[in-house]
């Protein structure tokens, strides 16, 4: 195992809530994946929408991050009233992998003429397994802080509001409320319990028209935990025809990002991100992917639908 492995086994050992999602988890195109921060979320896109993402961190590094996730949420009958999803998460860093299952209800008022606005409640199921005893660190036998293997099923429940417009989107939501225990760490006795930690996100964004075939949205995401230095996400994406999407993030202190994306059908949208580290973590890794396909299928072929932003 390399000295960079050993040090994340130790960070997620440490920060086992970063495991949780790393410590909810951080997406680049995370305008196009809302409800899995943020169960008012559902329903506000089409009558059925599935997202497939996939995440490989720091491309180099044994053992960093890999994220997997399913999301589904539709509306029940009309862009007002219930709203509801399925979310699946798999996770892995180092030897600790986590499967995360939410499941979102959602209910959406008009409070304007073109505002909607959304109150979510979210319910978790998190399943958590370290195997430190399985072949990962040989060479540290007879250390306290690799003497077993850790396991770890929790539920959690979290809420959220979501404002929009076909133009505009603000969002507020603490997806994991309960601060769960998950591991006691006993070291030269010293005693240190590691709980699951909550988390705020606040999301916004809007799309401005430059031309005709032009438009701009910018967009933030803001994620706030206890403990922690505030995380800030900025987003500028440009709209070409309202098929194609180049966009820059910038990620305080992280990494500078580039996303594209192109509608490849009325239903279809591919996305595709990548992340240059910015900090001294990115001499040993050349950056991260991540891919994402999204289906909106509208079953009634009478409603016609918006282009999609996100």
């Amino acid at each position: 195992m390399t000295q960079i492995s050993k040090i994340l086994v130790v960070f997620a050992l440490l920060f086992t809530g970063l495991v949780y999602g790393q410590q909810d988890p951080h997406y680049t195109q995370y305008m196009y994946n809302q409800n899995i921060l943020n169960p008012a979320y559902a329903g506000s896109g089409s009558e059925l929408s599935v997202a497939l993402l996939g995440r490989t961190q720091w491309v180099g590094i044994e053992g960093a991050p890999d994220t997997q996730t399913l999301n589904i949420h539709s509306q029940l009958g009309s862009p007002l009233g219930m709203g509801v999803g399925l979310s699946v998460l798999n996770d892995q860093i180092g030897p600790a992998k986590e499967t995360n299952i939410g499941l979102d209800a959602s209910y959406t008022f008009q409070v304007s003429e073109q505002g909607l606005l959304s109150f979510g409640l979210k319910g978790t199921y998190n399943m958590l397994r370290v195997d430190l005893n399985g072949g990962v660190l040989t060479n540290d036998e007879g250390d306290v802080l690799f003497a077993e293997d850790v396991q770890d099923n929790a539920p959690n429940v979290g809420a959220g509001l979501y404002f929009r417009t076909d133009r505009f989107y603000a969002g507020l939501s603490v997806p994991n409320i309960l601060e769960n225990h998950i591991y006691t760490l006993v070291s030269d006795n010293d005693i240190q319990d590691v709980s699951d930690k909550m988390h705020w996100f606040g999301t916004l964004g809007y799309v401005f028209d430059l031309n005709e075939n032009l438009k701009l949205k910018p967009s933030t995401m803001v994620k706030m935990v206890q403990g922690a230095p505030i995380s800030l996400d900025l987003n500028a994406s440009l709209f070409i025809n309202d098929k194609f999407e180049i966009g820059l993030s910038w990620r305080e202190g992280d990494s500078i990002d580039a996303i594209i994306g192109i509608q490849a059908s009325p239903d279809i949208r591919i996305g595709y991100a990548y992340d240059h580290t910015l900090t001294n973590l990115g001499d040993y890794n050349s950056g991260s992917h991540e891919l994402m396909l999204l289906f909106d299928l509208n079953f009634n072929k009478k409603f016609i639908k918006s282009p999609r932003f996100f």
